[in-house]
């Protein structure tokens, strides 16, 4: 019963996820070729617009205004390997990370506040763009396993009339019936098999003397994902005495989501076969802050100290999808399977009860940092910074919290550990060079596994665990009297594993989570450069304008 329940969740019909909120938590190393280039590790150094977002403080550093902006393109490979079966893709995106300024006013030399300074910074903080194909046998060591199962599993309990009824999709609450078992018994992939209870279709044969001979299933997956997390940064920073540095930020957040699915199951010797095909995307707004300070200890040492804290941030969010089901299943009056004509149903026939508004509120996040520069020849840094993101919650868009996904992503998801290291040599008065690393640990656990509730209208079964992430970098620069610009190289690269579908099977004693993962390994290669123009440009160009008129 306490399994069931928590199955079941809430009266409310809903559709989110652990994953779908470790998706808008944390954030990849983007921003200016400055910043990437020394691996991100400038809280301390401050005086790069990047740091608005990790150390307000930083933007005190500046003594003059700057305006910059950073663009560049990124190659995204993918490996997978399913019991054996391999797969490789690669996919080049543009992307447009940066465009800012900073605004530098000076106070007095001998005054305690020496500078006041205001930011502007756009920043792409994640993006979301992937395509991934994974195909090969799944089983598991008592045998095949179907997607079907989970199907049936699902609508355990629920009278036939009603799962082939309309109301099966625009019900709520605790009694609705789930989507995907609708969806599965009008295509015939799942059948009653008496008591309201349900059985796949697929997948086995009956021999001649009558018994049920299970095939091997081979699934096939495709996926194409599109979009990012964007972040909008106010920031205002003083300098006290050269020494002491603060800085808040306010950052307001839009979120555009896509993702497009395949899901086929075929079984060698059966005629029958299935598919499912899901839509799923998420948009919203959010909104944070972030507090900063630096501080110079030793007034005969560059050696620095940074410490920040990040709010959480409020997310209003929308999710919007719609799904397919198609199967060619035809269950004779023998119980043999044969092929038939073509089944298909399609969710838009209730395209409003497919939308939901919900809130996501992400963790806290602490970041320290240490700062040490040899003359004007080395600047070196370092980072740590730490979010819980087990504390993260997910309530109704009536500010409800959901008790039962909210417990999900605490027993789900982990605390996550970032560590960033970085250096920059100056190889002549104009020319810098630059490295970096990253390291942050996993934010989920092994087993930690997407369960959908008995009432959901997801039907999106998959769901990927993604291990530890690595980030190299080297970067150039160059610096004017009038205009420099930055150059940066970035691998990123991770592993995950990957489950086209979970399942918890009915006819065993207890509950078991049985699933089949397939392993993933992505590289992310990244070539970013950024363009500055020092206030004493702008105003050049500005007086030869005039002059011409």
């Amino acid at each position: 019963m306490v399994i069931a329940c928590t199955l079941l969740g809430t009266a409310v019909v809903n559709a989110q996820s652990l994953y779908d909120a470790a998706r808008l938590m944390g954030n990849d190393l983007n921003g200016t070729a400055r910043f990437i280039g020394m691996g991100g590790a400038m809280g301390a150094l401050g005086g790069d617009i990047s740091t608005m977002g990790t150390n307000p403080a930083g933007i005190g550093i500046y003594r003059s205004s700057d305006v910059m902006t950073s663009f560049g393109f990124s190659n995204i490979g993918m490996k997978s390997n399913m019991n054996g079966t391999k797969n490789e893709q690669d996919k080049l995106f543009g992307s447009f990370d940066n465009i800012g300024f900073v605004i530098s006013s000076r106070i007095g030399n001998e005054t305690p506040l020496r500078f006041v300074n205001f930011g502007f910074n756009y920043r792409k903080v994640k993006s979301f763009d992937k395509n991934m194909v994974m195909n090969g046998m799944i089983e598991d060591k008592e045998g095949p396993m179907s997607q079907s199962d989970l199907f049936a599993t699902l609508s355990q309990g629920l009278p036939e009339d009603y799962l082939g009824s309309n109301a099966a999709f625009t019900d709520g609450g605790a009694d609705a019936a789930p989507w995907l078992g609708a969806m599965a018994f009008r295509t015939r992939v799942i059948g009653a098999i008496g008591d309201n209870k349900y059985a796949s279709n697929v997948g086995y044969m009956v021999d001649n003397e009558g018994n049920e001979v299970y095939l091997p299933v081979v699934g096939e997956y495709t996926s194409r994902e599109r979009g990012g997390l964007h972040s909008y940064d106010f920031n205002v920073a003083l300098n006290f005495y050269d020494r002491i540095y603060l800085g808040a930020t306010i950052g307001a957040y839009s979120v555009d989501y896509s993702r497009r699915s395949f899901y086929k199951e075929s079984y060698p010797g059966d005629a029958s076969t299935y598919s499912l095909e899901n839509w799923f995307d998420t948009s919203g707004t959010g909104v944070d802050s972030k507090l900063g300070v630096i501080i110079r200890p030793f007034e005969s040492s560059s050696f620095r100290i940074g410490a920040a804290i990040h709010t959480p941030t409020w997310f209003n969010l929308e999710d919007r999808a719609s799904a397919i089901m198609t199967s060619d299943v035809d269950m004779n009056s023998d119980g043999t399977i044969d092929k038939d004509e073509l089944y298909e149903y399609d969710t838009m026939d209730f395209p409003g009860e497919s939308k939901t508004k919900y809130e996501l509120i992400t963790p806290w996040k602490y970041n320290l940092s240490l700062g040490y520069t040899i003359g004007r020849s080395v600047a070196l840094g370092a980072e740590y910074e730490y979010s819980d993101y087990s504390s993260a919650k997910l309530k109704y868009d009536d500010g409800v919290k959901m008790e039962d996904e909210t417990s999900q992503i605490k027993t789900g998801l982990k605390g996550v550990h970032t560590l960033r290291v970085g250096a920059e040599f100056k190889l002549a008065p104009e020319f810098s060079f630059r490295v970096g690393y990253n390291y942050m640990t996993a934010a989920m656990y092994d087993d930690t596994f997407k369960r959908i509730a008995l009432n959901s209208i997801s039907t999106s079964t998959e769901f990927s665990n993604l291990k530890a992430t690595n980030n190299y970098t080297v970067g150039l620069g160059y610096k004017g009297s009038v205009f420099y610009a930055d150059l940066a190289y970035q691998f990123h690269t991770y592993k995950e594993d990957f489950y086209p579908f979970y399942n918890e099977s009915y006819w065993r004693l207890y509950y078991e989570y049985i699933s089949q993962f397939s392993r993933i390994s992505w590289t992310y290669t990244y070539v970013t450069t950024t363009s500055h123009s020092k206030k004493q440009s702008i105003k050049r160009t500005i007086i030869c304008k005039i002059r011409i008129l």
